[in-house]
């Protein structure tokens, strides 16, 4: 990913989120009280079957924006992930982590099959039409584009920051990348409350 982008996409959610209202919970990651941002949405998971974000109502979920060839950024975020489930204990199965690619050309249900599992077994992998994708990039405020690589490949610039969702759906926290599996699970727990 490209520093600029990197620094881009962070500067413009911080930027959209500096007008919020106080946070009522002492979080971590950055508190969002923006209605605008967020919202429902039903993609496609690693077996083909429709999923829809209320269908996880009850659970905190966590969503980050990735692919699966990326280098480094999707697979330490997703690690990350995986060592919170760890530290939440009996509680991981309250929680619910959604990995949505941003690049549902090469991510089909049967790639994210053999990528999203691998950090942990109740992951799911998530994707659709590039419209899908686009519609619900666009309500989180994710920046993602194609980069030419030699050879004629390319890779995904993208927004590497990942959200946290209440058990009602509503979007609350926002936690940049790099965030250790400590603060991510410490904001969790509080929404788990």
């Amino acid at each position: 990913m490209s520093k600029f982008l990197h620094f881009l996409s962070g500067f413009l959610i911080v930027l959209a989120l500096s007008a919020c209202a106080p946070p009522a919970v002492d979080f971590k990651g950055t508190s969002i009280n923006d209605d605008s941002m967020g919202g429902g949405f039903t993609l496609i998971d690693y077996s083909g079957k429709p999923r829809s974000l209320d269908q996880f109502r009850g659970k905190v979920v966590a969503v980050f924006f990735g692919y699966t060839n990326c280098p480094d950024v999707c697979p330490t975020t997703m690690l990350e992930y995986g060592s919170v489930m760890k530290q939440l204990g009996a509680d991981a199965d309250k929680v619910q982590v959604l990995f949505i690619s941003v690049d549902p050309e090469r991510d089909t249900p049967q790639v994210l099959a053999g990528y999203v599992p691998h950090f942990d077994k109740r992951f799911i992998g998530l994707t659709g039409g590039v419209d899908a994708i686009e519609k619900v990039k666009k309500q989180y405020k994710v920046v993602a584009q194609k980069v030419p690589t030699p050879g004629g490949g390319y890779s995904v610039d993208h927004s590497a920051g990942s959200y946290l969702l209440d058990r009602d759906g509503k979007l609350r926290v926002f936690e940049a990348y790099g965030t250790p599996a400590s603060n991510l699970a410490y904001d969790i727990k509080q929404l788990l409350r």
